[in-house]
């Protein structure tokens, strides 16, 4: 953790007059949460800091989360040329749908949909943070439930990564713009961070040319986002911390007309307390919206309007750390986490244009957990063990449907459901030597179907895919062993060998070849194995990972034809290598390679998406006060990149992209 504590704007020194009198003592406001416990490296880890989050070749934060191999959204596709709801994160090529399986963290709160449950990954500016943790693997502990993939923990920037101010401009060579700013004042002993950012392009074509019409429109884009973070003290070592988020995402798709948006409201308070008793209080409130209009990939014209999908979430936790002696560090809490939205769409007739139905859908879900986790220092030896317990419920559920002249279809309510699931971690980290750790660790984890998995149905031209009210929560269990060795603090290695295993994991089930559901499988099992090795000499360091994965489904009755089948969207290798140098005088100059193995778009294993390997690369140009020369090379060997194959017709992810610009700061 970086502590900031240059007075003024983060010290306020204490005076005070007459014998016997201290030195002034100073107020620390670092604007983050409590330490890492000791047992953190027990778990499959990797951490991205801010130089390279802010050096990916495309500015995106899913650019960056991918150096850590394994990560992937539900589709290849970047957050300027997929559908907001195709943006669920996954680790350990664990499959599944839109919705995340890995609980993501900015500053404490859960980033995802209260509806949909995917990530808003174009509100997550890079700019703005500090580090970005992945831990691979279930069992989210103290972090709420959701992890049954693993937890990717954002951190926000503050005054010493920052600045007083920052900002960039960049263009590349169609015509899109990237503008971001940050200003960091004092605010009394602490400080305020306000950032902007704006995405805007006109995209390029993500249908192939030889299956173009003259309805295909390029992927164009609009995305903003401006946010407030304050951190001040409240006394000695007291700390209140608050954050506000506004974002707005526009984006077109295949067609003219195939538009969505996504947008959101986001704010929380925090309370941070490092005395004896260590404490983080959390609350949050989160409204977003979304809307998607659906082409007939036939007639090109409007077939589905999914014109509002107003959501809200709700939550908070508190986390106490009582004094229970030097070689121990005990978390006891709660949490809190709800749910409600609603669906409001139109279907019209691909013939004549006429207004079809009006559809209502949706319904509330929440979770409330109490936990506790122990870590005990034994010499060489960490052991690290916790238990969570979480109420679940599902409620007002219902689905309503009326035709062109308001006479009700479909009144179909839902009977609620509750109930209680627990799930545990425990892990053992042991330093075998000065330069060897070893370290093992089982965990469980438990996700609750999201309103959109439960109530949503949604068409991806022709192939129609239904909701389930009746899915049942995710459950997994897994175990992981590995080493850690450190030759030097920039030569590393580290491998880990893992089994997860997911039941009734959810996922989209081909009933014809038109028509899907969201049902429960069997089971989702991965087992594979994760290497991250760096080493660096002068200015030159070489970073990268590899995971291997087998995963296969387990099915029986309406599953059974899956059984042994690949879980879609999941390819068995994944490797990224960044060889970068940085300089004293501030160069920064970096290439990635990338390999993504074929995966398979369908659970039926009927239609492949290829290998791609891909060549990205920064370079920062140091200039006079503070300014820098900005340059960055997306799919740099313009490969071919399919995200989707239905049935032929493809998708393809972004060509060969050129950016330059100018920076300031940061």
């Amino acid at each position: 953790m970086t502590l900031f504590c240059s007075a003024p704007l983060a010290a306020q020194e204490i005076s005070c007059e007459g014998d016997g009198c201290d030195a002034p003592a100073a107020i620390i406001v670092t604007g983050q949460g409590l330490e890492q416990t000791p047992a953190t490296p027990a778990y499959s880890q990797q951490e991205i800091g801010r130089e390279r989050l802010t050096s990916s070749a495309s500015g995106r934060i899913e650019d960056a989360l991918s150096d850590v191999a394994g990560f992937q959204q539900f589709r290849r596709s970047d957050s300027r040329s997929s559908n907001p709801s195709a943006q669920g994160v996954t680790l350990r090529a664990l499959g599944g749908n839109a919705t995340s399986r890995a609980l993501v963290l900015l500053d404490g709160v859960p980033m995802a949909d209260p509806f949909f449950g995917y990530i808003p990954l174009s509100a997550l500016a890079p700019e703005r943070l500090a580090s970005a943790r992945v831990t691979r693997g279930g069992g989210s502990g103290a972090f709420g439930s959701g992890a049954v993939a693993g937890t990717i923990e954002l951190e926000s920037a503050g005054p010493d990564e920052l600045g007083l101010f920052s900002g960039a401009l960049l263009a590349n060579h169609r015509g899109a713009t990237e503008a971001s700013a940050t200003l960091t004042p004092e605010l009394g002993a602490g400080f305020a961070v306000v950032t902007g950012r704006w995405d805007r392009g006109p995209g390029f074509f993500t249908t192939p040319a030889d299956q173009r019409v003259p309805a295909s429109a390029k992927s164009e884009f609009d995305s903003w986002s401006v946010g407030l973070r304050t951190a001040v003290p409240l006394g000695d070592d007291v700390e209140l911390q608050t954050r506000g988020l506004v974002f707005d995402d526009r984006r077109t798709l295949r067609f003219d007309g195939a538009d969505s948006s996504a947008s959101g409201q986001d704010a929380s308070l925090r309370i941070i307390g490092r005395g004896d008793w260590e404490f983080d209080v959390l609350g949050y409130l989160q409204y977003r919206d979304f809307s998607n209009v659906v082409i007939s990939s036939t007639r090109f014209v409007k077939v589905l309007d999914q014109r509002k999908t107003p959501s809200n979430g709700i939550g908070g936790k508190i986390e106490i750390r009582p004094p229970v002696g030097q070689d121990h560090v005990l978390r006891i809490g709660a949490d809190y986490r709800g749910s409600s939205g609603n669906l409001l769409e139109e279907s019209f007739s691909a013939f004549t244009g006429d207004l079809r139905e009006r559809r209502r859908a949706g319904g509330e879900n929440s979770t409330f957990g109490l936990f506790a986790e122990h870590d005990w220092t034994l010499g060489d030896l960490i052991l690290t063990g916790g238990l969570r317990a979480d109420r679940w419920s599902i409620r007002g559920g219902y689905y309503e449907a009326r035709d062109a002249a308001g006479v009700l279809l479909t009144d179909d309510r839902f009977a609620d459901r509750s109930g209680w699931d627990a799930s545990f971690r425990a892990g053992a980290l042991f330093s075998a030597s000065e330069n060897i750790s070893l370290r093992a660790a089982a965990y469980s984890g438990v996700r609750v179907p999201t309103l959109n998995e439960l109530y949503r149905p949604f068409v991806v031209f022709p192939v129609v895919t239904q909701a389930n009210e009746a899915l049942e929560n995710e459950k997994l269990i897994g175990f992981e062993a590995g080493f850690d060795y450190a030759l030097s603090s920039r030569s590393q290695l580290s491998v880990t060998a893992f089994q997860n295993r997911v039941k009734d994991a959810v996922a989209n089930v081909t009933l014809t070849p038109t028509l899907r559901q969201r049902r429960n499988l069997d089971a989702v099992r991965s087992r594979g194995l994760e290497v991250i090795a760096k080493t660096g000499f002068g200015a030159i360091d070489l970073f990268g990972s590899l995971a291997w994965t087998d995963a296969e489904i387990e099915g029986s009755g309406a599953s059974l034809a899956l059984d042994g089948n690949r879980p879609p969207q999941t390819p068995k290798l994944a490797a990224s290598a960044t060889l970068a140098y940085r300089s004293a005088d501030g160069w920064d100059l970096s290439a990635t390679l990338r390999h993504v193995g074929a995966q398979f778009e369908d659970d039926q294993e009927t239609f492949v998406l290829p290998a791609a390997t891909t060549v990205n690369a920064f370079a920062k140009i140091p200039l006079a006060a503070g300014f820098s020369i900005i340059l960055r090379a997306e799919n740099l060997l313009d490969e071919e990149i399919m995200t989707r194959n239905q049935a032929g017709s493809i998708d393809l992810g972004v060509p060969r992209t050129i950016w330059a610009g100018i920076r300031i700061g940061g």
